[in-house]
């Protein structure tokens, strides 16, 4: 019975005197911080916090080893924790300046990109009006000179239908002919070339007029085929076919009375309209 009471005693002060072989949960969770700061961005971006946490570790090992699963033991633990969430939190606040850093440079890239463009495409678009203004001002500039240009050899007006230009057919074409006389010849050269450089694209419509005298279809036939020697005598010039139409008026659009030899002489005419 004795000796069974001294086996125990001797085992309660073995325990007492040795410790627990067990580390404390401070100490397991201290070690676990720090793998995984270890193997997070702290080993990157924070090398030096990381290099403290190991530090506070391992002076809670020591004192584990020392002194077992004691209150410094313990102390030493927490701090070593904390150490290790210290170097993780470094590190990932690190690693998001950076990307943060990134980030801003890249929207700075994109901004000045899209900046460069607007004022390459601003550019282009001031240049292509400069080109449009320039081309409209000599549009008008052709369009002024040819509007000259045919005052000069024609009467010229604007109306409703379009510009009018009138010939006298009587320099045109002989008494009760349709064809034309030499200098009509040059008179409609030139304003085939006004209408080449001032109007290139607009509809062309020619009208033979007549005065009363005579039988009305003789005249009507008459001023279709004055029309027509006027159009043919344009298009050799140049002038498009296709723009060009006549019509034969005769005597049925006076503008002056056929009871004087002045008003007949009036009323003879061709009319080259112009569309708008």
């Amino acid at each position: 019975m004795r000796t069974h009471s001294f086996l125990i005693a001797s085992t309660v002060a073995l325990t007492v005197g040795c410790g627990s072989t067990l580390p404390p949960r401070e100490l397991v969770d201290a070690r676990a911080q720090y793998q995984t700061a270890s193997k997070g961005p702290a080993a990157q971006q924070s090398p030096a916090e990381l290099h403290v946490a190991k530090q506070a570790l391992d002076v809670a090992e020591r004192s584990f080893a020392d002194d077992g699963d004691s209150p410094p033991t313990k102390d030493f633990a927490y701090i070593a924790i904390r150490k290790a969430q210290l170097a993780d939190a470094a590190a990932r606040a690190s690693l998001a300046l950076k990307e943060k850093e990134a980030a801003e440079r890249e929207a700075q890239n994109v901004q000045s990109d899209q900046l460069h463009k607007t004022r390459s495409e601003l550019s282009k678009t001031q240049d292509q009006l400069a080109n449009e203004k320039r081309a409209r001002e000599e549009a008008e500039k052709k369009a002024a000179a040819a509007m000259a240009d045919l005052q000069r050899i024609a009467s010229v007006k604007n109306e409703a239908r379009g510009m009018v230009i009138t010939l006298s057919g009587s320099v045109l074409f002989a008494t009760n002919e349709a064809t034309l006389l030499p200098a009509a010849v040059l008179k409609l050269n030139e304003v085939a070339d006004a209408l080449i450089k001032g109007n290139p694209d607009a509809n062309i419509t020619i009208e033979g007029h007549t005065d009363s005298q005579g039988q009305r279809q003789y005249n009507m036939d008459l001023g279709l085929r004055r029309a027509d020697a006027v159009k043919a005598q344009l298009v050799a010039r140049g002038v498009a076919a296709d723009r060009i139409k006549t019509v034969g008026v005769g005597p049925d659009r006076p503008v002056a009375p056929n009871t004087t030899a002045e008003g007949r002489a009036n009323n003879r005419r061709v009319e080259i309209i112009v569309g708008k």
